[in-house]
This record gives C-alpha cells, sequence and structure tokens, in this order.
C-alpha cells in the first residue's frame, strides 16, 4: 500500500495536474478567442467523462468538471465532436435549423459560419495561449528564483576526443556555442546532444583572449535526467566537479525577454530535432508519450525530496520543479497543435489557408479524407512514443522474462 500511495504521489499526481494545466489554459484560449468574436459556445469541459460538478452561467456555457483530469475541451454550438471537427455533409442541415430555430442574424454567432479570419484567430488562440503560458512562467521563475551563472570553464580534455582535435585545453572559458552566449556550463551539454556528426563553432576565452574553434560532437552514451541514458552528441570534456554557481534575479522586462528567449530555445531545439530525425542522422528513441512524461515529472519529484532537507523546502522545490515542467511542456504542446495535420489547430489553419487562396472551401470529400489521415498520424504517433515509453521502462523485457 505505502509503495502505491509512492507511486502516486510522484508520478500520477505531478503528471496529471502538470497536463491538465496546460490543456486547460490551452483549451481557454479558444474560449477568450472566440467569446470576444461573438461566438456561441455549448460548453467547456475540465477533465473528461461523468461530470463530478457542472452548472450553466448566464451566457448559457454549461462549465463541467468531468473525473478524468488529463485535459478539457470547449465546445462550440454546432460542433459535431469535442474537437470542433464539422461533418462538413451536415453542415447545410446546421444552417437550416439555425434558421428555422433562430434568425439569419443568429448565423454570425455560429464558428462554422464565422468569417474566415475569426475562425483562423480562434484557431490559433490555442496554441497562442500555451505559448505565453510558458513566456509568464519562466519570467516568473527568472524573477523570483533567478537562473544559475557560472562559466562553462573546461577541467579536462579527453585525449583523442573531438575537444582535443578541436584544440580544446585545460582552463578555456567557452563563451559562445553555436553563436549562443553560454553563461551556464549545462547549456553546453545541452546544445551538442543533438549535433554530433555536425562541426559546431565555439568562442573559448583563453587567458583573456578569445579563440575560435571548430569541433564535431561524436556519439556516445549521455545521461538525460535522472538515470536515462541515451547515444547522443558528446565532446569528452568535462567542467569542474563543484563549480561556483551564482543565481541572478532579473527585472520584469529582462524576465519577460528571457521568458521570451527560452521559449524561442525549447521550439528551436524541437524543430531541429525533428529535422535531424527525418533525415535519418537522430534516433527516434526520444519522443515520449503520457507514460514517459509521467515518468518524468515522477522523477522530477523524486529528486526533488531526496535533495531538499525540511518539509518547506520539499514544498517550495516542488513548486518551482512542477512550474519548469509545465512550461516546458506548454511549449511542447502549442507547437504540436501548430503542426498542419487535420484534426490539429495547425490542420484547420491549413484549410483555412486554402479557403483564403483559393477563396471557397476545400471539398467536404477531401476534407474529410484529411481529417481521417491526420486522426491517424496522431494516434500513430501516440502510439510509437507509448512503445519508446514502454522500452524505456524495460516493460518488454519484463514480460518476456515471464516467458523465458
Amino acid at each position: 500500500m505505502a509503495a502505491f500511495l509512492s507511486y502516486v504521489a510522484f508520478y500520477t499526481l505531478p503528471f496529471l495536474l502538470a497536463v491538465g494545466v496546460v490543456v486547460t489554459v490551452h483549451e481557454f484560449g479558444h474560449f477568450l478567442a472566440a467569446k470576444a468574436l461573438g461566438t456561441k459556445i455549448d460548453q467547456f469541459s475540465i477533465g473528461f467523462g461523468k461530470a463530478l460538478a457542472h452548472w450553466t452561467d448566464k451566457s448559457g456555457v454549461e462549465w463541467r468538471l468531468g473525473w478524468l483530469p488529463i485535459g478539457g475541451f470547449v465546445r462550440f454550438a454546432g460542433d459535431e465532436n469535442a474537437a470542433s471537427v464539422p461533418d462538413q455533409d451536415d453542415l447545410q442541415v446546421l444552417r437550416g435549423e439555425v434558421l428555422r430555430r433562430e434568425s439569419a442574424a443568429a448565423l454570425s454567432r455560429y464558428y462554422h459560419f464565422k468569417p474566415l479570419w475569426q475562425r483562423a484567430v480562434i484557431s490559433a488562440a490555442g496554441p497562442f495561449a500555451n505559448f505565453v503560458l510558458a513566456i509568464s512562467v519562466f519570467a516568473a521563475l527568472l524573477m523570483t528564483v533567478g537562473e544559475p551563472v557560472s562559466p562553462a570553464r573546461v577541467a579536462a580534455v579527453a585525449p583523442g576526443g573531438p575537444a582535443a582535435e578541436a584544440g580544446f585545453q585545460v582552463g578555456d572559458v567557452i563563451v559562445k556555442a553555436n553563436g549562443k552566449t553560454i553563461r551556464f556550463f549545462g547549456s553546453v551539454k545541452q546544445l551538442i546532444i543533438l549535433r554530433s556528426d555536425l562541426p559546431t563553432k565555439f568562442v573559448v576565452d583563453r587567458g583573456g583572449q578569445e579563440i575560435e574553434l571548430t569541433a564535431t560532437p561524436r556519439r556516445g552514451a549521455v545521461q538525460l535526467g535522472v538515470g536515462k541514458v541515451h547515444q547522443l552528441g558528446r565532446l569528452q570534456i568535462a567542467f569542474p566537479e563543484n563549480p561556483q554557481i551564482r543565481v541572478e534575479r532579473v527585472g520584469p522586462l529582462r524576465a519577460l525577454l528571457g521568458g521570451l528567449e527560452q521559449t524561442r530555445d525549447v521550439v528551436d531545439t524541437t524543430v531541429f530535432y525533428i529535422g535531424r530525425m527525418l533525415s535519418g542522422r537522430e534516433s527516434a528513441d526520444q519522443i515520449s508519450g503520457p507514460l514517459g512524461m509521467a515518468q518524468m515529472s515522477g522523477d522530477l519529484a523524486k529528486q526533488t525530496v531526496e535533495s531538499s532537507k525540511d518539509p518547506g523546502t520539499v514544498a517550495i522545490n516542488g513548486l518551482l520543479t512542477l512550474l519548469s515542467f509545465i512550461a516546458n511542456i506548454s511549449v511542447g504542446i502549442g507547437f504540436l497543435n501548430l503542426l498542419p495535420i487535420p484534426v490539429l489547430d495547425g490542420g484547420h489553419l491549413l484549410f483555412y489557408a486554402y479557403e483564403a487562396v483559393a477563396r471557397r472551401p476545400l471539398a467536404a470529400k477531401v476534407q474529410a479524407v484529411g481529417y481521417r489521415v491526420g486522426l491517424a498520424l496522431v494516434l500513430g504517433l501516440m502510439l510509437f512514443a507509448t512503445v519508446n515509453d514502454l522500452q524505456r521502462l524495460r516493460v518488454f523485457n519484463f514480460i518476456g522474462g515471464l516467458f523465458s
């Protein structure tokens, strides 16, 4: 029983809370944009499944709290489902029903009959809300907690390694890597892990003189997270074991700029990884699904508890860790939803772009096929990510051991 409660506390609750916040903010972005543009909304749900509580406000919106807290949705009037994917064959029927039940003026309140630009704004508002959430959290952390600053001073260079071949020396301080200013030594590892076999320019401070070096990281064992080892890019250098780290807090304007920069860095890294993966230069084993995210949040929670001295410190550090996790997940959800895949917001925007250029909607049958293909792609990606998670958790090894 104690083991089960520990698993729930460390793995299940942080994951559900993080995903619940991120998806709710995403859907609330759609909701606010739709409200501002006078769209008729039937329902806003936090969570799925049977409602634990529900009420209807003065504008006629039913607010629901579902028993399964893994997201939520906003349902516009006339939607056939919670994803706002219309059955194009039924739109004329819906138009007739609205005209018969209400009036011609009422059509302008229905999402699917709104001007093109308004539908595009409502679709884009969800990912936009995710980016705003991430920027806000990153900025708040920079103002309250600050950012770590420690020179990336080279303490050791492995003979024959990429850094040695490039001319790195003990005592060098890496000030720039791939054009990016380095303020914390951990940033070097984050930058090079996805750049195996890719020449990368560095600027080092050597005795007060800046020297440019070009190194090509090699693939090797790299630990990510808590005990997770992957084959990624390495320079084969080491930094001091006990570095002097100071924390710098910043003002609101610089924090906002820092939040924007951190959000952009997450997007840039994601795009770069996808490009490397599609070109065959990186494996897809880092793609994680719900199980992987739950394990990551749980590992972070356990690490936080183990490194904290008292309950108060545990609570504060746990909150900070959760906020950072939420910000990173929010960027990922926002980016994912902008991909031009039907059933996602990016797919809606793709269809609207065609409608804007062709001055007519895409044929109903083509849209229907697109939605089916998009759903298959999304489900396939989720299945692939889940298989990755199961392999990382060694579930297949465990099952195989039962029959060996």
